[in-house]
């Protein structure tokens, strides 16, 4: 392999080939799985989620020995969450021009390395090493019923452009490796905005990538996979084809085609965006999730009927062939954006730290500053925010699909506004773990709200909702009522100024009844930047004598039930 000068003066590997097998009886994958329905995310960084926590080892934190603290795993069992789905944790390279601005590849989108953990992650500088802790720490989330789920780059390597550098595959095999322009081969078919894209419909390459997914679920025991730009991976000629050679090796193999598979489904290419058109057996990245109910909690016209498809499951998107509710991994805020704080906290991007004059980030937030643009001491604005943090988390959390939380989002976790912190490896992207009584209502109501999914299957169904009686009796398995109590016409849902209306568990079924409040009455919010129109609303019966029990009020801090401070 090639090698780089080291600070002494030698030239240090670039990898290492063990010639033993680690003597590590760890078991494999988790005994007890859980069925993507009943799955609920943890999106995290694994340096990122300890290093500043204190009450881990100071020598163990921000590593995967980190992660497997009796705190760490702790806090994720108080949580209640089932996976874990980690940032790219396969060997990457920092990229050179972050290097020269004093800046690193936090993130780790720039992979080198399909089959080793990164050193960088381990908590000992010990060659090799950081195989072990990897597998030590899967071993300890799976003895916590907590799955594993790695974000992997399969669809770019480090080497970049063709002005990038020579670290393995292109002086092994240009050609096969990588896509090439075919009128000019020295230069590279860049599906992904980073210079390069992997050519899987050449044999050896998608044989590469089969045997590294092959050794992290085998070897190292994960539980399932988050492609990166999925849509470049299944690109045969020049068009995405669901029924390429990439998926078709994948549902055939008997190891892979039983694990937990989501696509990030787009890449940079035309007709890369490919949400809904995935095939069975894999879940998606729903984004029009995350704008619709964006749009609808900063009161956008228009947005009932979009974010009645979000809520109960997406099946405009996922509801043909085969696919089912749990297709849609549904989201509001992921690594990549605003931190659900920042999205209420923030009209604009602040990514001055990134050294790009803050150019670089996504302009398209849909967020809403509150009144105050960031940090402010205005009583009305401080209280504002938190109530609109409980409302994303509630609509997350009781929609149809799995739901995926960002890690941090349940304590305030904020980046001061930056969208785009993937060079930012320090205090502005680790979690803060230092707690106000904001902060702990915050993550008491997102525990009492994950709680309240997990005990309830009917916001966690296998089947989409048909507005049918169910077996003949009165109630329908799901129902959209008005504010005077009645049930919702073709009109009504054609209204611009509709707004939409809420939830009530009725067996099997869900009726919808308002998201901001659970009393026999109470006012509807205003949305932002338009003028006050509350009124009262009416919760339905389909018979007499039907009584309705508090089960998630929005505007109490303390969670479903409670009476705040």
């Amino acid at each position: 392999m090639p090698t780089s000068p080291g600070t002494s003066g030698t030239a240090p590997p670039t990898c290492q080939v063990r010639g033993d097998r680690p003597r590590l009886h760890l078991g494999g994958r988790s005994a007890t799985p859980h069925p993507l329905d009943e799955t609920i995310i943890y999106e995290v960084h694994v340096k990122g989620f300890t290093a500043r926590n204190p009450d881990v080892p100071k020598e163990l934190r921000g590593s995967y020995a980190g992660l497997a603290t009796p705190a760490a795993v702790d806090y994720l069992r108080f949580l209640d969450i089932t996976a874990v789905e980690l940032l790219p944790i396969q060997q990457f390279v920092a990229d050179k021009h972050l290097a020269d601005r004093g800046l690193t590849n936090y993130w780790g989108y720039n992979t080198i390395g399909f089959f080793a953990p990164d050193a960088r992650l381990a908590s000992t500088g010990r060659l090799g090493q950081q195989v072990a802790e990897f597998k030590t720490m899967v071993k300890t989330l799976h003895d916590a019923r907590i799955e594993v789920i790695l974000d992997v780059v399969y669809n770019h390597t480090a080497e970049g452009s063709h002005l990038g550098p020579t670290l393995c595959f292109r002086g092994i095999d240009n050609a096969s490796y990588y896509r090439l322009v075919q009128e000019e081969r020295r230069y590279y078919m860049d599906y992904t905005g980073c210079g390069n894209t992997l050519n899987l419909t050449h044999p050896r390459t998608l044989q590469l990538i089969m045997d590294s997914l092959r050794y992290w679920v085998l070897e190292m025991h994960v539980d399932g996979f988050r492609f990166d730009l999925a849509s470049a991976l299944a690109r045969e000629l020049h068009d995405v084809d669901r029924l390429g050679a990439f998926f078709d090796i994948i549902h055939q193999d008997p190891v892979l085609s039983q694990v937990k598979l989501i696509a990030e489904p787009w890449d940079l290419g035309a007709g890369g965006y490919q949400v809904g058109n995935f095939p069975v057996l894999w879940a998606e990245w729903n984004d029009q999730y995350r704008d619709t109910v964006r749009r609808y909690w900063k009161g956008d016209e228009g947005q009932i009927g979009p974010l009645a498809s979000r809520l109960t499951g997406s099946s405009d998107l996922y509801g043909r062939g085969g696919r089912r509710p749990f297709a849609s991994i549904n989201f509001v805020t992921a690594h990549d954006g605003f931190t659900l704080h920042d999205l209420v906290s923030y009209s604009a991007k602040h990514n001055e730290a990134n050294g790009e004059d803050n150019r670089d980030g996504s302009d398209n937030n849909l967020s809403w500053n509150c009144g105050a643009e960031g940090p402010t001491d205005d009583e009305g604005i401080l209280a504002c925010g938190p109530g609109k943090q409980r409302n994303f988390l509630a609509t997350l959390l009781l929609s149809q699909g799995v739901p995926m939380l960002c890690g941090g989002d349940e304590i305030g976790r904020s980046q001061q506004g930056n969208n785009n912190a993937y060079c930012q490896d320090s205090e502005l992207s680790w979690h803060d773990w230092r707690f106000d009584r904001l902060r702990r209502d915050l993550l008491a109501f997102t525990r009492q709200l994950i709680r309240l999914r997990r005990a309830h299957p009917v916001f966690r169904r296998r089947q989409f909702f048909y507005g049918r009686r169910i077996q003949g009796s009165e109630v329908k398995d799901l129902a959209w009522f008005r504010p005077d109590g009645k049930e919702m016409s073709d009109e009504d849902w054609r209204e611009p100024g509709a707004r939409c209306l809420g939830l009530r568990l009725a067996g099997d079924a869900i009726e919808e009844v308002t998201p901001a409040g659970a009393d026999r009455r109470r006012h509807l919010p205003p949305p932002p930047e338009r003028p006050s129109r509350a009124g009262a609303f009416l919760l339905p019966a389909h018979r007499t004598g039907v009584r309705w029990e508090v089960l998630l009020d929005t505007c109490q801090p303390r969670g479903p039930g409670g009476r705040g401070r």
